[in-house]
């Protein structure tokens, strides 16, 4: 991918900002932008901003000897040299004054799609950057900026990356972009300054308390998206959320659902191992349409899809054509073929609801037992472990517990408080992750089916001192064609 190599003078890059003092020459070239001293070159402006763990003030010099020419900072330093230091009275506040500046307000250019919610967000945008066809993509597995994949680290990545993916995505003569904005990047100021075409709220769920605290605090969070629309910006919203009449705006308002009366609505569901097809009611028309998903879930990320689809002027029949050439989402209910005469899906479903949504989808398909496995990540909600287990010994006829991604937990910890959540003994503890997928591979007889559930498309295991290559996929393909 073409690296942007755009520069603007320190003078003009200030220019309107209210600044408390600068120290040392404006007049000097400002090359990019970074808040990770390690991420810092030549003729970088370093924003030493207040972290949740680290203060950035603490690794100015470390930028410094990087190249950085510039430092913005709520904290003058009168024995720091050969710099400019600029003094403001918060840095977060200025972080995306500054990119927006930098990187030309590249959300003017775009038709810009933000969605939020427990769950779904990465179907639909996956979903929507197909049906656009000149959109780029911000979310959990991947940015995708035209012909370029990168791997994300996180879903909505830090504020200055936001910028600078756009721009890129400008650079390449994208029209359109679509972006998974999680509650954590609203908390934490990463989408300041950015406004939507569209923002889509897909439902809630408790998720993330450990972080949000309640779900009071965790609903406004994703509240915020709503008040980040262009002036003639559109919500699309869940009708069958009831969250939904918390996700309030002064736009323009569109629904979609299955259960309530919407602007798009989903009628005469149909579902088979090979995918699902219904009619969408919307605009006084009625319009048939199949798609390669599975999963009452992947009809509520359809209808969002085509919401914001069709309002944005796309037809009915290039939206129904792409849709039905649509491939499945990396591990989002992955098919992995199996010599016995089973079915295997892999799923990211690490959340309560999530893996109910899954289970209940593979129970409505399924003629044989359903198999589960799945562990908890550590470090994470430590609520949702029983309810849980709860959910999958419900839905599934047999369960195997295993170790997800225990960071710095013991995984034998992890997996006593999901036990909690068992009434019956009708499951098997396995740890090692690679041996759970064998042993439910082992156990399939016609007709069954084998969910790995929990991390999906991930392909590295996090443990307290080392992080290694697993791939659930990759494995259960291996073993797959193994087992008998």
């Amino acid at each position: 991918m073409n690296s942007i190599r755009n520069t603007i003078k320190l003078k003009k890059l200030l220019e309107g900002l209210e600044i408390k003092l600068i120290k040392g020459p404006k007049d000097i070239e400002i090359t990019g932008l970074s808040s990770h001293s390690k991420q810092v070159g030549p003729g970088f402006l370093y924003i030493a901003k207040q972290g949740g763990t680290y203060d950035g003030n603490q690794f100015v010099q470390d930028a410094v000897l990087a190249g950085a020419v510039a430092v913005l900072t709520d904290l003058f330093n009168p024995f720091l040299e050969g710099v400019t230091q600029i003094i403001v009275s918060d840095t977060k506040i200025f972080e995306p004054l500054l990119a927006a500046k930098f990187y030309d307000y590249p959300f003017q250019k775009l038709f810009l799609v933000g969605i939020t919610g427990t769950s779904g967000k990465t179907t639909t945008s996956y979903l929507i950057h197909h049906i656009f066809k000149d959109a780029g993509l911000i979310g959990t597995i991947e940015s995708i900026v035209g012909q370029h994949h990168i791997k994300s680290d996180l879903t909505t990545p830090d504020c200055i990356t936001c910028y600078k993916l756009l721009k890129e995505m400008c650079f390449e003569n994208l029209g359109s972009a679509v972006m998974e904005v999680t509650s954590h990047a609203l908390s934490q100021n990463r989408v300041d300054g950015i406004r939507y075409d569209v923002a889509i709220f897909t439902n809630i769920t408790p998720e993330h308390l450990d972080y949000h605290g309640t779900m009071e605090a965790y609903i406004q969070e994703k509240a915020k998206l709503f008040k980040r629309l262009k002036p003639n910006g559109i919500a699309i919203l869940n009708q069958d959320d009831p969250m939904s009449s918390f996700m309030k705006c002064s736009n323009r308002v569109v629904t979609y659902g299955i259960e309530n009366f919407s602007d798009y609505r989903a009628v005469d569901i149909k579902m088979d191992p090979s995918g699902t097809e219904f009619k969408i009611e919307f605009h006084g028309r009625s319009e048939q349409i199949k798609v390669p998903l599975i999963g009452r879930f992947n009809v509520y990320n359809v209808l969002a899809a085509v919401a914001c689809s069709i309002e944005k002027g796309i037809s009915w029949e290039e939206i129904k054509r792409l849709v039905s050439t649509f491939k499945s989402v990396p591990g989002r209910l992955e098919r992995v073929s199996c010599k016995k005469e089973a079915f295997v899906f892999v799923d990211f479903s690490h959340k309560t609801d999530a893996l109910k949504n899954v289970l209940m989808t593979l129970r409505e398909i399924g003629k044989g037992r359903i198999i589960t496995i799945f562990g908890c990540g550590g470090n994470r909600d430590r609520e949702k472990r029983p309810k849980m287990a709860k959910v999958a010994e419900e839905y599934s006829d047999f369960v195997i517990v295993t170790s997800d991604n225990p960071r710095n937990e013991d995984p034998e910890d992890i997996i006593r408080e999901i036990q909690s959540g068992f009434n019956t003994k009708n499951y098997l503890i396995e740890i090692d992750r690679k041996l759970a997928i064998q042993k439910g591979l082992q156990l399939l007889e016609k007709g069954d089916i084998l969910l790995i559930a929990g991390k999906g498309h991930e392909n590295n295991q996090i443990f307290a001192d080392k992080s290694i290559f697993f791939d659930d996929v990759k494995v259960a393909k291996e073993l797959a064609n193994i087992v008998g």
